[in-house]
């Protein structure tokens, strides 16, 4: 399997070091990297991979062509390499908001088109991404699409409908859980830890509530039971929480 990605940003760049680490699924040399400016690409030719500034250069031949960029560049960056694509590759676009008929619209009914949502955490295998094939995309195709994305981290298949949903609960969800990090280290300064000490401490816990949750199949719910004594420290604390507006403050920013 050959891929290349164009445009190789924080989403792209994060991308390729994701599949430059999963050596059993394609090897550097298969993964080529597309970039206007060649300074954003050297890591990744140090890594093994194919550089180029030229997107059509990128996308011939290619079985895998990801065009990875600002929303209100897609359809200028499709545009200039539709005539590059055939119906035998499978053309993945990573762009929030775009939809498959706006992509159509420029390459063609003929191209097999998938619409995908990672996030950054696709640079070291831990990525939740949502994926959107459209009617083009076989059985074999879609299998392609799913090993390249279970293999750095999950993968799930959802309608175009949902798609924005997805974008908020993972690509704009892991900023979120990072903001959880940040107030709960500071609280841990607060309480008499250095500032390291108290991240890692909050990571590790982070960790451990992840693990839990997936090993066990339970509702958040009842694994905070088990930690929650009548009249302990615990209650105390998710009480005040949800006094300054914890629950409502998480929901309302996602529906914002």
């Amino acid at each position: 399997m050959t891929l290349s990605v164009i445009g190789c940003g924080a989403m792209g760049g994060s991308m390729i070091e994701g599949w430059l680490n999963t050596p059993e699924l394609i090897s550097a040399s298969d993964i080529t990297a597309a970039d206007l400016y060649e300074s954003s690409l050297q890591r990744f030719a140090d890594a093994g991979a194919n550089i180029t500034t030229d997107n059509n250069a990128a996308a011939a031949g290619k079985d895998v062509v990801c065009v990875v960029v600002k929303p209100w560049l897609v359809e200028q960056v499709l545009g200039g390499i539709k005539d590059s694509l055939n119906k035998n590759q499978i053309l993945i676009v990573v762009a929030a908001g775009v939809s498959l008929e706006q992509v159509k619209a420029v390459v063609g009914n003929e191209i097999s088109v998938v619409l995908c949502i990672p996030n950054t955490a696709i640079a070291v295998k831990a990525s939740m991404t949502f994926i959107v094939p459209d009617s083009n995309v076989t059985a074999e195709q879609l299998a392609i699409v799913e090993s390249l994305f279970n293999a750095t981290g999950s993968c799930m298949k959802v309608e175009e409908k949902q798609l924005s949903a997805g974008t908020v609960l993972a690509s704009c969800g892991i900023a979120y859980a990072m903001r959880y990090v940040r107030a709960a280290s500071e609280g841990g300064v607060q309480l008499g830890f250095k500032a390291d000490m108290a991240k890692d401490i909050v990571l590790q816990t982070m960790k451990g509530a992840v693990e839990l949750l997936q090993a066990s199949g339970n509702h958040p719910e009842a694994e905070i039971d088990k930690v929650t004594t009548p009249g302990g420290l615990t209650i105390r604390g998710l009480n005040t929480m949800e006094k300054n507006g914890f629950t409502n403050a998480v929901i309302q920013g996602l529906l914002a």
